[in-house]
């Protein structure tokens, strides 16, 4: 049965390290909004306004693309963050068009935790280094909205919080 799978969690909660999980796990097509930006854009993305306005070019053509793999009956991870309730209302176009299968996997990790995981980025991917740091982790933060049963979702919480 098709299905897409879609990520809400704070910078550094996991959401990309999990959707390769699920995509592996469930057969799916794994879509990544960070893997499109750098092949579509190198080297352009380096402040959060350059991100909202490559992704927002992006957008028009990813859901046009999963709702046509959906159709075909192929499932769907979506690497895309759904942090704000507006990120989300881009999922929900995607699903209602056709009313497709899904689960919102909400990563509710702790700041801490999420911070240990963006230095660990650091090191491994030092080119991201300018975007993926404690700083920008503080001004994303501050617009991240858990996600709520009322925005009709069907909510898979995961909660994990720093030893």
């Amino acid at each position: 049965m098709r299905n897409t799978y879609f990520f809400c969690g704070k910078m550094g909660a996991g959401k990309s390290t999990k959707a390769v999980e699920a995509a592996q796990t469930m057969g799916a097509v794994l879509i990544s909004e960070d893997e499109w930006l750098s092949k579509l854009y190198p080297h352009e993305i380096c402040s959060l306004s350059t991100y909202i306005e490559y992704s927002a070019r992006l957008k028009p053509i990813i859901k046009s693309h999963v709702q046509d793999l959906l159709n075909r009956g192929v499932s769907v991870v979506l690497d895309f963050p759904g942090n704000t309730k507006r990120q989300r209302s881009w999922f929900k176009e995607i699903l209602l068009d056709n009313r497709f299968a899904h689960q919102l996997i909400y990563l509710k990790v702790d700041d801490k935790l999420c911070l240990k995981h963006i230095a660990q980025r650091q090191k491994l991917h030092p080119e991201r280094a300018a975007f993926d740091n404690p700083e920008t982790f503080e001004a994303v933060t501050r617009y991240f909205e858990a996600p709520t049963l009322s925005e009709g979702f069907n909510i898979v919480t995961i909660k994990q919080e720093a030893n």
